[in-house]
């Protein structure tokens, strides 16, 4: 049996999770535009030919979502997701740093994203981690006017949610930590109230918090009961929002019909509107089933 690259030469990579590679990808973001073009996926596949976990997890997630290809289709599409996640985090992270543009986005459904602004309730945007999916915020907060924040869970590596957070808020985005804190809610609850829009990812459940029990690619999953619950608190309708990479700081955002949530939701209609936010995962993935950075 062939033995793994990491194996053969005695390498280990720092995690991917970790604060390296998002100062390797700040740098580089920041470098001239050929490098910063060019550079990302040949480090993508690099990290890739180095780690034969997240490869396995990878593939074994691809097969799940789009069922069973040849040896070397399965090899390309892996690669192909490393190279397009170094590339969105290092465009991510660079910020407005070409020429003082963001990125360019085109969204499918923006009848979705007019609908749930309409309400004049504030937006809770259902995510995940897709390909540039930190790109919807300071888009609309540009064309729009609206304050975006990210609600995100505590991570591991203290550096490196500080460097992600710094250049968050240098696109003029919102970030709050939300763990197993009780009050965690209050600043999302208060964003909301004023009109803004809140980000959350739903396709991972943090630890200590509750989620409810759905059906995605035919299988039992779990989606955190957190915008749910947000929604019937505020009446903020939840938009469900993903997005692909199309080329260099170029998206593709896809909205989904928004989900309406009465105060007095009980158990059924939190259960129901759990399961078409997983719906709309489903489908988008099914549609860029590379876009999805599903490491674990």
């Amino acid at each position: 049996m062939t033995r793994p690259l990491a194996d053969l030469f005695g390498i280990r990579l720092p995690a991917l999770d970790g604060s390296f590679w998002r100062r390797m990808a700040r740098f580089g973001a920041r470098g001239p535009a050929w490098f910063s073009r060019f550079s990302p996926p040949l480090i993508g596949m690099t990290i890739c030919a180095f780690s034969p976990r997240q490869r396995r997890v990878i593939r074994e997630n691809l097969r799940r979502v789009r069922g069973p290809r040849t040896r070397l289709r399965d090899t390309a599409e892996v690669a192909q997701i490393f190279a397009t996640y170094a590339c969105c985090l290092s465009e991510a992270l660079g910020g407005a740093t070409a020429g003082g543009r963001l990125p360019e986005a085109a969204i499918d459904g923006d009848e979705h994203v007019r609908s749930a602004l309409a309400d004049r309730r504030g937006v809770i945007f259902a995510t995940a981690h897709t390909a540039g999916w930190e790109v919807v915020g300071p888009v609309l907060r540009e064309r729009r006017g609206l304050p975006v924040m990210i609600a995100a869970a505590p991570e591991r590596d203290a550096a490196a949610r500080s460097i992600h957070d710094d250049a968050r808020r240098e696109q003029g985005l919102v970030v709050a930590h939300v763990g197993d804190d009780p009050f965690a809610g209050l600043p999302l609850m208060r964003h909301l109230r004023e009109g803004g829009i809140v980000a959350m990812q739903i396709d991972r459940v943090p630890p200590g918090q509750r989620a409810r029990a759905v059906r995605l690619f035919g299988e039992r999953e779990r989606v955190p009961e957190g915008p749910l619950r947000l929604a019937a608190l505020t009446g903020a309708p939840v938009l469900p929002v993903f997005t692909a990479r199309e080329g260099y700081r170029r998206y593709r955002v896809v909205a989904s019909a928004p989900i309406r949530l009465d105060r007095s939701a009980g158990e059924a209609e939190l259960d129901a509107g759990a399961q078409r936010i997983a719906d709309a995962l489903g489908a988008f993935v099914r549609a860029h089933p590379t876009q999805w950075f599903h490491f674990r």
